[in-house]
């Protein structure tokens, strides 16, 4: 083969590849706008046997109240989905948390996989959504991806307020230009104070968590509680939340205390490390026993909570908490706010 004949061959492989992708980024442009779901209450983005499902709490989005997604995916026997962080997937909304369950095993083989999220609608989004997003099914040896649709949530447009019919008197009204520099002027004021509340939210964010990290372990123990419970998600129902974030509560100040990495650990892994840890008198492991394996059975045994067990399991976490710090502090503990 000459050096003309090679360059030919080159040129034409440059351009068949160059062709196809091109072929294959208009398909996928295509394809997602078509299976996007409008005003979507429950969206079914599976494929190929694996079931993907968002759901929507309530039907339309309202910038004065918590929006609620659950995203269910459903594996087939003989193949495993799974999920990317959908956290900056959102759009239009803020994160506020997030509360994944543990896999369920059906009977017929197939595996189900729950995650939900609280979001805090943004007031001024022009749009509320979920990205497309990655699924990743794994069967045997073999892993294939696709991308799911789009879901875009209603937003219920502003309501028109009408006060009657208004003349307009060339006499009194400001000409056509005025208003103009009217606009630009409100405009520029706009932009000051929006720089100005960012700049103060910005300091008030940076102070606050200056003054958290300076708190002892018990100081700032009760403060995530005392912001828990002001959520009030007992009153609303959600059980299995307000254990799973007060049950981090007490794991968190224990790895502050005690340097034990407790978020990290199983119920069960961390009472061993808590009875070979001599910062833990056998009474303190007994509470701690009593206190996590009745909130496992809330978050994973699907028990039924009331709000006096709330109130129950609020008030073990506290006596735990002022017990515990009320001990002398042991040799292998952190130093006062020397763990984040």
């Amino acid at each position: 083969m000459n050096s003309s004949e090679f360059r030919v061959q080159s040129s034409e492989f440059r351009f068949s590849a160059f062709a196809s992708g091109v072929l294959r980024t208009a398909a996928l442009a295509v394809a997602l706008p078509l299976a996007t779901l409008n005003a979507a209450q429950v969206a079914d983005l599976g494929r190929d046997g694996v079931g993907v499902t968002v759901e929507s709490e309530p039907d339309a989005v309202d910038p004065a109240r918590d929006f609620f997604v659950t995203v269910t995916v459903k594996s087939p026997s003989g193949k495993k989905a799974s999920l990317p962080d959908l956290r900056d997937r959102f759009r239009g909304f803020q994160v506020a948390e997030d509360v994944p369950e543990e896999p369920v095993a059906e009977a017929d083989g197939s595996t189900t996989l729950v995650t939900r999220w609280r979001l805090v609608p943004e007031p001024m989004a022009a749009r509320y959504r979920l990205a497309p997003f990655v699924v990743t099914v794994v069967s045997g040896e073999e892993a294939q991806t696709f991308y799911t649709a789009p879901v875009i949530f209603e937003n219920p447009p502003a309501r028109e307020v009408v006060t009657g019919d208004m003349e307009i008197d060339p006499k009194r009204d400001l000409p056509p230009l005025s208003w103009k520099l009217v606009g630009i002027c409100l405009g520029i004021l706009l932009a000051v104070a929006g720089v100005v509340c960012l700049v103060w939210l910005v300091v008030r964010k940076i102070r606050t968590m200056v003054r958290i990290h300076r708190m002892s372990p018990i100081e700032r123990a009760m403060y995530e509680l005392e912001a828990l419970l002001k959520k009030g998600l007992p009153g609303r129902g959600f059980f299995k939340d307000f254990y799973v974030e007060l049950t981090m509560v007490v794991r968190r100040y224990i790895e502050r205390r005690h340097s034990v990495r407790a978020p990290n650990l199983t119920t069960e892994e961390f009472l061993q490390a808590a009875k070979d840890n001599p910062a833990f008198t056998p009474e303190a492991v007994a509470e701690l026993k009593s206190f996590l394996e009745s909130a496992d059975m809330v978050k994973f045994a699907g028990v039924d909570a009331t709000p006096a067990m709330a109130d129950s399991a609020t008030d073990k976490a506290k006596d735990y908490l002022r017990t515990d710090s009320a001990q002398p502090e042991s040799s292998s503990a952190a130093k006062k706010g020397g763990v984040a």
